[in-house]
Formats: structure tokens, sequence, C-alpha cells
């Protein structure tokens, strides 16, 4: 062209822009400066910016604020847009509200950049504030502004705040369409009010795999894993095809419910449907595998895994240390340090469990007050409770309560139970009583510290405190839950509680926990009377610990499982003591791998020996 303008120019950069060449948008614009001497205008800069954030430019993006603020273009609306849109991806929120803030006028593309940009990095107070300025104002809202404030809801779990918005779009001009929907029924689903999202999806004369999957996601959030994968199969009979964000929701049900054979079935349509390289199938594949007790399918997943993101490791890490092979945990943590990626909150959960687990106090200390800091992570509760429970593994006591009694962060209950647990496995009951009545007085309602404070005195012999417990339960209405596992064979799902006789083969079930019970004592099996709590003859106590719903379960996996598949067992509650011991010799005995999966870890026994090192 013999004349070029900033028409001319703002075209090709905008078709550059389109095409994805962020930077060579750049070059143009300091070539239309230096060669044909043009000063920009609003419509150029607002391009430029635009390329600024698409190819990550943050200095050049910086500049052309300078630039820009000189020349006065600031005060265009369209440019101010793009300039907090810029900060927004940068995740420079506080640049994005220096621009709102300090630049007049606003409309509603203003209100939506600057809302977006502060609930997705997180700032929930700071969005608050600016909402209430929307509100205040006489802008109308579009769709957009409807889908940003519904994800505010959701991350507030304002479901006061949740329904006036619903409200207000119900009487509005603006479409329900299927992001607006998916919107609302993810902001009812993280409320906690799956009705409500229920009712959102079936008021929908027309949905696809994005609504499909908000209402899968929204049961999945509210513990209804079973509802979630009836959904599932409803939707493929609806002739809609799912996504890879489906497949990670289905498979996160799955795990929830540790149905490993449903995850199998999940798997090989996952393969079918082209989603198997997809990162974040992959990471629900991890977990589920991991969560369903089949470590080593969550292993092979992972070294199948063509491309792999923080979660990936992270799943891995914590698989490893859930089923206590903390040398597996540990070696794969230095893996993503040699592979450049920064580890996180979560990685450090998994990585002070497999201290735990590996009883290495210096290192999991040194992670925890200097490795953590020097890459930017904060210890958090979890953090600290991993490291309360590898200090009263090691057997120190008081470290693990002045460490309790020190931290910056507020407890839980969990981390003082933890303390109460290694008293009880210390034997240490006059400490572990002191420490039962302190956290009866944080939570008088927590049933487990109830628990093993009554184990605590039944180890002890004090059948008086056993007594006192009993009553003082009674007396606040407190019911321990009853001890229920449950076993897989055949695509069939076994459930048993101690001393059940529902089971149609409930006769052949007793006699062969009896038969293997008088096998494994030539082997060392002294039944651990100690943990029954109540005060009668030994013959009888022994009685009580023969039929446990955990025995029950394995001798029916021995019963009717292959010999080569591992058993896998799932209960509700602690293993007992001696249902663990009689599981390492049932599993030298039989040459099996038993898998018991309780409320605290998993369980890899093997030739007579434990993935937990007898500490659980």
């Amino acid at each position: 062209m013999p004349e070029r303008n900033l028409v001319s120019w703002c075209s090709l950069m905008a078709g550059y822009l389109q095409t994805g060449f962020s930077l060579q948008v750049l070059k143009l614009f300091k070539d239309m400066t230096l060669v044909d001497s043009l000063r920009p205008n609003e419509y150029i800069f607002a391009v430029v910016f635009s390329a600024c954030s698409d190819g990550g430019k943050a200095l050049e993006g910086r500049q052309c604020h300078g630039y820009v603020v000189k020349s006065g273009l600031v005060f265009h609306q369209y440019v101010k847009n793009a300039l907090i849109n810029m900060y927004s991806k940068f995740s420079d929120v506080k640049g994005a509200m220096r621009v709102f803030s300090l630049v007049p006028g606003y409309d509603v593309y203003s209100y939506n950049l600057v809302l977006n940009g502060l609930v997705q990095q997180g700032f929930s107070n700071e969005a608050i504030q600016v909402l209430e300025r929307l509100m205040g104002e006489s802008v109308e809202w579009d769709s957009v502004t409807y889908v940003t404030v519904f994800g505010l809801c959701a991350c507030l779990k304002d479901l006061k705040l949740g329904l006036q918005v619903h409200c207000r779009i119900l009487t509005s001009a603006v479409e329900l369409d299927v992001f607006v929907n998916s919107a609302i029924i993810n902001m009812y689903g993280k409320c906690g009010k799956v009705i409500n999202a229920r009712k959102t999806f079936d008021w929908l004369k027309v949905k696809n795999v994005v609504v499909w999957t908000g209402i899968m996601a929204a049961y999945f959030q509210n513990g209804c894993f079973e509802e979630a994968l009836n959904l599932f199969s409803e939707m493929k009979i609806g002739d809609v095809s799912p996504n890879g964000f489906t497949f990670a929701v289905m498979l996160n049900c799955t795990a929830g419910l540790s149905a490993l054979r449903h995850g199998n079935v999940l798997y090989g349509e996952i393969v079918k449907s082209g989603f198997k390289d997809h990162v974040i199938v992959g990471n629900a594949l991890i977990n589920m595998y991991a969560k369903c007790g089949d470590i080593e399918a969550a292993s092979k997943v992972f070294l199948d895994m063509m491309y792999r993101d923080c979660i990936t490791w992270n799943a891995m890490i914590c698989g490893y240390s859930h089923h206590g092979l903390g040398k597996e945990a540990m070696a794969l943590f230095h893996d993503l340090l040699a592979a450049g990626e920064c580890p996180n909150y979560v990685t450090f959960v998994g990585v002070l469990s497999a201290c735990s687990h590996l009883g290495l106090v210096k290192e999991g200390l040194y992670y925890l007050n200097q490795f953590m800091r020097q890459v930017g992570v904060e210890p958090g509760l979890e953090h600290y409770t991993c490291v309360v429970g590898l200090l009263s593994k090691a057997g120190l006591l008081d470290e693990a309560e002045k460490l309790l009694r020190s931290i910056p962060v507020e407890l839980d209950v969990i981390a003082w139970r933890t303390l109460l647990s290694a008293c009880h496995v210390h034997r240490n009951y006059g400490f572990g009583r002191r420490i039962a009545e302190f956290v009866l007085e944080m939570d008088p309602n927590d049933v487990g510290t109830y628990t093993l404070l009554s184990n605590i005195y039944a180890k002890a012999k004090r059948w008086d405190g056993v007594v006192k417990i009993r009553k003082l339960m009674r007396e606040r209405n407190i019911k321990k839950e009853p001890g229920v596992s449950w076993i897989e064979i055949r695509n069939v799902t076994h459930v048993f509680v101690s001393d059940d006789c529902q089971h149609p083969e409930s006769t052949q079930i007793y006699e062969k926990v009896k038969e293997l019970l008088a096998r494994i004592k030539p082997l060392g099996y002294i039944p651990d009377v100690t943990a029954v709590l109540h005060d009668v003859e030994e013959e009888q106590k022994e009685d009580y610990l023969s039929y446990h719903s955990e025995k029950l379960a394995i001798a029916y996996g021995l019963m009717h499982a292959s010999l080569e598949a591992p058993i896998r067992v799932f209960k509700n509650l602690r293993m007992c003591e001696d249902c663990h011991s009689a599981a390492k010799l049932i599993s030298k005995l039989t040459n099996s791998m038993i898998i018991v999966r309780d409320a605290n870890r998993f369980h890899s026994f093997q030739n007579g020996c434990c993935s937990c090192a007898d500490y659980w």
C-alpha cells in the first residue's frame, strides 16, 4: 500500500490477533509508530492490550499502559476495559482494581471484567465490594454478569445471596441460556441445595453436555454418588455424549463409592471415546484407582500420561502416602522437583504424610519449617496435623502437644485426636485421658474421642471408666456408628456387620472364619481380648472378636474370589487391632494379598506383613 493509515494498521493487527499471532501484533505496533510515524488511537490500544494479555507480555503491557495514560486515551471506555482485562489475565488483581477505581466511567463490561478477575483469583471479599457498587448504580446486567455473580455465590457458599440473584434474573429480560443455567446449578450444588439444582435442571427443555455435567457435579459435591452415576446413564440414553469433564466427575463419584469394577468400565468408555490423554481425565483416573485400593493401576495411569500438571503429581504422591508407600511417595516428590514443577499446598500434605509413614522426623520438620516457606507455601492445618502424626508415631508425645499448642492456625478436633490415637497406640493412658478430656471440651459431640477414650480405659482394665464414658454418651445422646465392612465379588457388593447372620451364606462364612482362626493360631495368633470393651469372661471375649465385620468379609472373599486377584475390603470405621493381627497371618496362610481400607488408611496385607507397619 503506498499510503497506510490507522485504520489499515488496526485491521492488520486485529487480523493477527484473531489468528493467534499476538506477538506479531506488538511488532506491528512498533513499526507503525517508528516507520509510519503514526500516533495510535484508542482502537489501536484496545488491540495492543489484548495482544499483551494473550501473549503473556506483562512488561510490554505496563509500558503501553504508561503510553496510554500520557496520551489521555485511557479515559475511553473500551481502552479501560482492555486494560482491566489485561491485568486480570496477568493475575494482577491490584492493577485491574487500580484502573477500575481511578479511571472514571463504568459500564457492564467493566464490572464483568473486574468481578470475573476477582472471582477467578479468589478475592471474594473484594468481589463483594464491587458487587455492592454495581448494585448501587443503574447499570443493566447481562448474562455474563449473572454467570459471574452466581460463581461468586458458589465460591462464598452464600445461599441467601444466590437466591436473591436467582430471583433477580427471573424478573429480568436476560435469557436463561445454557451458561446461565449451568451457573445456577453450580451455585446450588456448592451451597448444598442439590434439590434446587435438580429443579433448575428438570425445568430445562434443551440439555447439553455442559448442563448434564453440571448437575452430576452438584450431586457429587453433596456426596450423592449413586444419583450422579444414575444420571450418567440417563444422559447416554438421551443421546448426549460425555466430554472429559463428565468422565472426570463420574470417576470421582466412583472413587467416593470405592466401586473399582465401575471405574474399570468407565476407563473402557474413556479409551473408546478418545479422552484417555486429557489431563483432567488422567488425574481423575489416578484418584479413582488410588481410592479404590488399586495403587498399581493408578501408577500405570500416571506413567502412561503424555501431559501432567501439579494435580497429577499430587494425586499420585497422596495416593502412595494413603497406601503407606512412603518411599514411593518421596521418590515421586523428588521427581516432581527434578521436572521443574513447583510443589503447592496439597503436595506437602502428601509429602509430610509420607514422612510420617517412614518416621522421618528431621526431614518432616525441615519441610514444614524451611522448605515450604522457600517455595512460598504457608503451612496450614493439614500440614500441622501430619507433623503431629509424625511426632506421635515416633513416640514424641510431649513435642506433639507443644506443637499443637503453639501453631498459629486454628485447630480442629482431628489434629488433637491424632495425638490421642497415638497415646492409645503407645499405651500412655494417663496422657491420653488428659488429652481426651481437653478434646471433649472443644467438641462434646465428637464420637471418635469417646471411642478412643473408652478403648484407653478398657486397655487399662478400668471398666468403671468404660461405664462412665458409655453413660456420658447416653446422656448426651451420642451414638457410635456401627462397624460395617463390604466386599465386591463378581459385580455384587456384599455388606457385613459384626455377628452378622443376615447373609444367605452366613453358616458357611462362620465356618470359614472359625477354620482360618484355628489355622493361624500355630502361626502366632493370640486373640487380643483387650480390644473387647466388655468386662466378661476371656472365652466370651474371644467370641466377640471372632466375627467382626472385616473378618467376615475377608472370609467371604477367600471363599469366592479368584486365587490371583487381591481381596479388597472396605470398612467405615478404624480397623481393630485383633482383626489387623488376624489379617496379617491370614495373608501368610493363604498366600493372598488382602487390602483393607478403613476410616484412616489402606492396609495392604501380604506374607504376614502390613503396609502400615502396625501403626494406624
